[in-house]
């Protein structure tokens, strides 16, 4: 409900007016299956779910649900309400329960993004992505349709509360593809960055984002 109403009466609508997001391609209508994106914005998280056409599900840091104060308590209430699974990037047993949980989305037949880049971009590059993409692909068996956000960082760059500039993102989506149970996790999830890059046009760099990030 809280969904519906965000994006169907409070935020969607403003949105749409101001920015006027445009997609290119087909977007699905029905899941189960995998919007995988390249991540350059906090907004890309407001975008990519108001152009679904159903209710788009991500996975999202675990410190947008623990943060303190009034303002901490609206941002995980928010998260929670558009369906964001919170993961500890860190690793270990929390991150696995997080893609428990996401296969448990597709295998209920809803949509599922994720961002195969596991954070936001440092510099507008596309950096490696990590293999949990093609996991869930390869055990659920959902296609996995790769996006491009052009234009999101432009809007709001990193470290922006509030957008900065009003213009057009551009939603780009390519050939869905498919990966069998014996497809190599590794060599999937670098054909989808590479699908990934053909429609953004950025830079590829071959390390994680986050090693970007610690350094």
């Amino acid at each position: 409900m809280f969904f519906w109403l965000l994006k169907h009466i409070l935020l969607g609508p403003w949105l749409r007016l101001l920015f006027r997001p445009k997609v290119v391609g087909t977007m699905p209508k029905r899941g189960p299956a995998i919007i995988a994106s390249n991540h350059l914005s906090f907004c890309d998280s407001l975008f990519l779910p108001l152009m679904a056409p159903g209710q788009l599900v991500f996975i999202g840091k675990d410190d947008y649900f623990v943060r303190k104060g009034i303002k901490g308590r609206l941002m995980a209430a928010f998260f929670r309400g558009v369906g964001t699974i919170p993961v500890d990037r860190r690793g270990g047993s929390e991150a696995a329960d997080a893609l428990s949980t996401a296969l448990r989305v597709l295998q209920e037949g809803r949509l599922f993004g994720i961002y195969p880049e596991g954070t936001r971009s440092p510099d507008g590059r596309l950096y490696r992505g990590k293999t949990g993409v093609a996991r869930l692909a390869v055990e659920s068996g959902a296609p996995v349709y790769p996006c491009a956000l052009i234009g999101t960082d432009d809007i709001q760059p990193t470290g922006y509360r509030m957008p900065r500039k009003i213009m057009q993102p551009v939603i780009k989506l390519g050939e869905p593809l498919r990966y069998g149970k014996d497809a190599d996790l590794r060599k999937a999830t670098d054909e989808i960055i590479a699908a990934i890059q053909a429609l953004s046009g950025q830079e590829y760099v071959d390390v994680y984002a986050s090693t970007i990030k610690k350094g």
